[in-house]
């Protein structure tokens, strides 16, 4: 039996790409036909590089030539993908609503970086800021305790057609954590890709309706969840918490190095000295430097980049986490006044990183050297 091209075409012409509205002649899909006999063999270009699309366009294209042509008909598709190049279109502020990100992280644990978190919090919604925080320490979430929402959890709501999760409020900010959906003595232990997945949940599912600054809450050092975070979303900025000690200072300058990586280029905000000084009420000028005397701040010149607070260490700061009531809840107390002024100054460099600098961009990288724990 002699086969021709057009009865090939023809017979082509029944069939259509998956979401194609032409038939797949139409289309210009087919690029070439040749025939030998009753051997045929045909060129077809597709968009979709998957392989349950690759052979359904080969087994309609042998189908349709066994139907309408010749049953026997010995037919190989040589299938060439030329898929479109995926575009990113970058927005300066993918949240809608949210007008700043401020990533709050530390070069290792225990600096009481979520401590300054909370009650940064709670001091810029005390200047009239829209707040709302994400705990995205995965591994020890604390947000829960210190907004005393231990026992709560957060309601599901439709928002345009659309699933989200209602941040909880405390103390005028919006939480969002882990924390809400894992029971309180329950270790999580989660590998890279899941953390990061979380992370971009509690980013993305929230509603957080409108806010001047939504902080997140990095967990300690230069891992997974803070490279997964830059490739998420633009920050505003970075700020970095050491306490002044030189072996938690070390490992500050790596968090504010990873920041400034080319790769990475978030605005590193400043620095804040965590633990700088004990004093009590009664002898506010008296000061004790029990972990070394002013290392964020020489290393904040060193680094040029601001020194944004010198937060003393207090038993009522402890106790007021604990409680679930921020410390500068405590009006009228060193404390109280420290953690202010730092939300003072947060404010005013953010206002002006916002004036002088453009907005940062996604990270469009999958993998960054460098970034370990």
């Amino acid at each position: 039996m002699k086969l021709s091209k057009t009865q090939i075409k023809e017979a082509l012409s029944n069939i259509s790409l998956p979401n194609e509205g032409q038939n797949i002649v139409e289309s210009g899909a087919i690029k070439n036909i040749q025939i030998f006999g009753t051997d045929v063999e045909l060129d077809v270009e597709i968009k979709n590089p998957t392989l349950q699309y690759k052979k359904k366009v080969e087994v309609e294209c042998i189908k349709a030539i066994h139907d309408f042509v010749y049953e026997k008909a010995k037919v190989k598709v040589n299938l060439i993908v030329n898929a479109p190049e995926k575009t990113t279109q970058i927005k300066g502020n993918p949240i809608p609503g949210v007008k700043n990100i401020i990533a709050i992280s530390s070069g290792k644990g225990g600096v009481g970086k979520s401590t300054i978190t909370a009650n940064l919090a709670v001091g810029l919604a005390q200047l009239g800021k829209k707040v709302g925080v994400v705990d995205a320490d995965i591994y020890g979430p604390s947000m829960p305790i210190m907004f005393d929402l231990e026992r709560a959890a957060p309601q599901a709501i439709e928002v345009d057609g659309k699933t989200k999760m209602k941040p909880l409020e405390s103390y005028g900010v919006k939480v969002l954590s882990i924390g809400f959906f894992a029971q309180a003595q329950q270790a999580v232990v989660w590998r890279g890709p899941m953390a990061s997945k979380a992370l971009n949940q509690l980013i993305w599912d929230g509603h957080w309706d409108e806010l001047d600054y939504l902080i997140v809450d990095l967990p300690p050092g230069t891992g997974d969840i803070h490279l997964s975070l830059v490739q998420s979303i633009p920050l505003t900025g970075a700020i970095v918490v050491s306490t002044p000690q030189l072996i938690a200072l070390a490992d500050a300058r790596k968090g504010v190095n990873m920041f400034g990586m080319e790769s990475i280029d978030v605005p590193v905000l400043g620095i804040i000295e965590n633990m700088a000084f004990f004093s009590t009420d009664d002898m506010p000028n008296k000061k004790y430097y029990i972990f070394g005397k002013e290392g964020a701040k020489q290393l904040a010149q060193q680094m040029d980049i601001a020194l944004l607070g010198e937060i003393p260490i207090l038993q009522s700061i402890r106790e007021a986490a604990d409680a679930g009531r921020p410390a500068i809840l405590q009006k009228d107390t060193i404390i109280a006044k420290s953690f202010i002024n730092l939300a003072k100054n947060v404010a005013e460099v953010i206002d002006k990183r916002n004036t002088n600098i453009k907005p940062t961009q996604v990270v469009q990288t999958t993998h960054t050297k460098g970034c370990s724990n």
